[in-house]
């Protein structure tokens, strides 16, 4: 990834947003695939700009706009690696919670979920669904992220703590991020039963 540091566009925002908005972003680039898991909120590459902004826009102490847009440019900037004509594959399990809860007002929370469709039926992302009413499901402090890279001893895991979000890449604990993916997809609605929930979410609002 050294060599290719000053290539990617996420170097625009060096010096102006967090190191760890970057190092996401580049090895996210870098993947040859993607898994997540989130539980609170809708993923950041699926997040529409109202939504991200309204996150964003929730940090205490308040960001100005200088600093409060470029985070908001740089999220929707990061979906460009499930986009285009060489999208990685991009997987991800949303639990009900995330989905329901309105970061903003109704009119952003119709759009978050219309938004979520529309990248299911484009085919950028595979969408699972855990509701609410799921049973044996106990995996509220899942969320997480897990990144092949191109090949398998440069995978990398990201977990959000209260300190930051470490970079996993020892193997013993890669192993445990894929087990508890596939603990978490197990709990988890098939593609096509997630997207008609999401639909009938969609109608309730």
């Amino acid at each position: 990834m050294a060599t290719d540091r000053t290539q990617g566009w996420w170097e625009e925002y060096r010096g102006g947003l967090p190191p760890v908005f970057l190092n996401v972003a580049e090895v996210e680039h870098h993947a040859t695939f993607l898994r997540e898991v989130v539980i609170t909120h809708v993923p950041g590459l699926l997040q529409t700009t109202d939504y991200a902004r309204a996150i964003y826009a929730y940090m205490v102490p308040g960001l100005p706009l200088s600093e409060l847009d470029p985070r908001v440019e740089h999220r929707l900037r990061r979906r460009t690696v499930i986009e285009g004509d060489n999208p990685t594959p991009y997987e991800t399990v949303i639990h009900e919670f995330a989905l329901r809860v309105r970061v903003s007002d109704r009119k952003v929370a119709l759009a978050q979920l219309r938004e979520i469709l529309n990248q299911i039926d484009q085919e950028h992302a595979t969408v699972r669904v855990i509701p609410t009413d799921q049973d044996g499901f106990a995996g509220a402090g899942a969320s997480m992220m897990y990144t092949g890279g191109p090949v398998a001893q440069l995978d990398t895991g990201l977990r959000d703590a209260p300190t930051g979000t470490p970079f996993i890449d020892a193997e013993p604990q890669l192993k445990q991020l894929r087990t508890l993916f596939r603990k978490v997809e197990k709990a988890s609605l098939d593609p096509v039963a997630s997207r008609d929930f999401i639909h009938r979410l969609s109608k309730e609002l």
